[in-house]
């Protein structure tokens, strides 16, 4: 795709990697949800670059996905992706 800075005013220059956070609800089915969202959107996404974290009384999901962004399209049409998907609360 792109290895420069695609936006003057961005200081992203892809390829990079980029977090993604999903926070959701503890919930059955959940998880292959989510990723089956982000292989599609990033699908050279290797599992050392996941990891999970359950909240404290276990009733929540923190997903942090490590993908290699092509360009800030990729990026926002997978946010778009999470956002909408159900069970979702929060994507950072």
């Amino acid at each position: 795709m792109s290895d420069h800075n695609e936006n003057a005013s961005s200081p992203l220059v892809f390829p990079t990697d980029y977090p993604i956070k999903v926070v959701g609800r503890s919930e059955r089915g959940l998880r292959m949800r989510i990723d089956a969202i982000v292989l599609q959107h990033a699908p050279d996404l290797a599992p050392e670059r996941i990891s999970e974290r359950a909240s404290g009384a276990g009733n929540f999901i923190s997903i942090t996905y490590v993908i290699v962004a092509q360009s800030r399209e990729q990026v926002t049409a997978l946010v778009g992706a999470l956002v909408s998907t159900e069970g979702v609360l929060m994507v950072i």
